[in-house]
């Protein structure tokens, strides 16, 4: 119960990964609210950790879109009182499905798309719920970013950059806000996962990750909680502006 009282925001919590955020966030004592473009999704999340006993509110939320994420923020301090851990998890990835190859085949809409997604959707989340947590002299900002910005992964060259972009702005945020507000800012960095919504990933897929991998096992969307927990409580309260690599050691084969 290290996080007893605090107040979870999971973007994209209804699906995939985001999911195990909001369950493990849940079952360490925080009221988890669930924002997620499916409503159908973050109905079915937050009844799950309530049938568990915990506290849980799934609202539905376009982190693109101001007006959206503005509302998400009022009915969770409506609701829970206030807002102390924020997990920009919701992205354009993978198995959401977008356009794979080099650089001169992607389609502008979909570089604005994954752009207005994985990058100002993070902005603005953050953006919204600083007030709040300057006001009570606490907060936790986790975003997530990816293995692929430090690699450079060819083949999806706009997720790539737009998810380097949360690592700047990680560090920037982290620069400007964790000096006296008791704000941390940090970021997860996933390697290739197997997720609930992407499934097993394809025999060849699978022998390229783990040859450039320390850990010869796949990576598990269990394997990402345990860090996002400690970054989540007072644990991390000294730790700020980084980028932490939760991959098995992939990125180290780069």
């Amino acid at each position: 119960m290290r996080l007893e009282n605090r107040v979870a925001i999971v973007t994209g919590g209804g699906k995939g990964i985001g999911r195990h955020y909001a369950s493990g966030l849940a079952a360490e004592g925080a009221a988890v609210v669930i924002a997620e473009i499916d409503p159908k999704a973050a109905e079915q999340a937050a009844a799950e950790i309530k049938a568990e006993g915990g506290r849980a509110l799934g609202v539905p939320t376009d982190v693109s879109d101001e007006a959206s994420v503005k509302s998400m923020v009022q009915q969770a301090i409506d609701t829970f009182g206030k807002v102390d851990i924020l997990v920009n998890n919701a992205a354009i990835f993978a198995s959401i499905g977008f356009t794979h190859g080099t650089h001169d085949v992607v389609p502008i809409p979909e570089w604005d798309r994954m752009f207005a997604v994985n990058v100002r959707g993070t902005w603005l989340c953050a953006r919204e719920v600083i007030p709040h947590m300057r006001h009570q002299g606490y907060g936790k900002i986790i975003n997530i970013s990816s293995g692929t910005a430090s690699k450079g992964t060819t083949g999806m060259i706009h997720y790539v950059t737009s998810k380097a972009a949360v690592e700047g702005f990680t560090r920037a945020l982290a620069r400007e806000v964790s000096g006296t507000s008791g704000i941390c800012v940090n970021a997860i960095a996933p390697g290739n996962t197997e997720s609930e919504t992407r499934g097993e990933l394809a025999e060849g897929e699978k022998r390229s990750t783990l040859a450039g991998r320390i850990v010869q096992r796949a990576e598990l969307p269990e394997d990402l909680v345990g860090t996002m927990l400690f970054l989540a409580s007072k644990e991390s309260d000294f730790i700020t502006g980084q980028v932490l690599h939760v991959d098995g050691g992939s990125v180290l084969g780069h």
